[in-house]
């Protein structure tokens, strides 16, 4: 008798889907990923559905409504393994931008009626409802680093990921550093390495869609972009993005904007 696969469940929060579509993008390795794993959930991709629990599930989006903090506490139940997929799920994305803000007001300002609608005034990583056991950052993910993550996981081993910034890849591309001989203001020195220098490669400014590199000198990097604004606040902004509610970013966003008004 043939052992039984391991069975995999893809769940969509609060996104764009496009984490879940750069899995689809994975074309042939996708087949043999269908070959070495059971996916028993993934309604992007199929109807059907096989009731869990699940060995691995991974989750794209933020929680950004009281019925999403239910439905990723029974995700977390259900599965063995809980993998937050891309930015949305791993800092709470775009739609954290409204933690900054009032929510209140932007549903009035975009929906005829708001009364009817149900939702949190912040939106949230998994992280801050759940336990989670694995975090994959990019906007959108790479797919090539889910695929190493489900392998690791299978081959029950360490995922190996970049250690690095964005810098390298730069470096690796050839590519010219825009930061130094354009003046483009970049996050690439302290953006965790995953997208390719897709950004810089192409001359515009690494946006930090992959998040915060552990290792990344923010009390360096943030003096340097101020002094080279191209208009006020220009730094505060460029961090307050795709991963503008990460801790780093936070802190780094604030510490410009200080640094902006000297």
């Amino acid at each position: 008798m043939a052992a039984k696969k391991p069975t995999v469940a893809v769940y969509k929060f609060s996104s764009c889907d496009g984490c879940q579509l750069s899995l689809l993008n994975l074309e042939d390795e996708l087949l043999d990923l269908a070959g070495a794993v059971d996916i028993a959930y993934f309604l992007e991709a199929s109807r059907a559905v096989k009731p869990g629990p699940y060995d691995i599930a991974l989750v794209e989006g933020s929680v950004t409504t009281p019925h999403e903090i239910e439905r990723i506490r029974e995700v977390r139940e259900e599965a063995r393994f809980v993998i937050a997929l891309g930015t949305c799920a791993t800092s709470g994305g775009i739609q954290a931008l409204r933690n900054f803000a009032d929510a209140e007001e932007y549903a009035r300002a975009v929906y005829d009626h708001p009364e009817y609608l149900e939702y949190l005034n912040t939106a949230t990583p998994l992280s801050e409802t759940i336990k989670v056991d694995l975090e994959i950052w990019g906007c959108p993910v790479n797919k090539y680093l889910v695929l190493e993550c489900i392998a690791a996981l299978l081959q029950n081993r360490k995922p190996s990921l970049p250690q690095y910034s964005v810098c390298l890849e730069c470096k690796r591309r050839g590519a010219v550093c825009v930061l130094v001989a354009q003046g483009v203001p970049c996050l690439g020195p302290v953006t965790q390495a995953g997208c390719g220098a897709i950004c810089p490669a192409n001359g515009r400014g690494c946006y930090g869609c992959f998040g915060p590199w552990p290792q990344g000198n923010f009390d360096s990097l943030v003096p340097t972009l101020t002094a080279t604004e191209r208009f006020p606040g220009e730094t505060h902004l460029l961090l307050r993005n795709f991963n503008a509610h990460a801790p780093a970013f936070r802190k780094a966003a604030e510490a410009a904007l200080h640094t902006g008004k000297k």
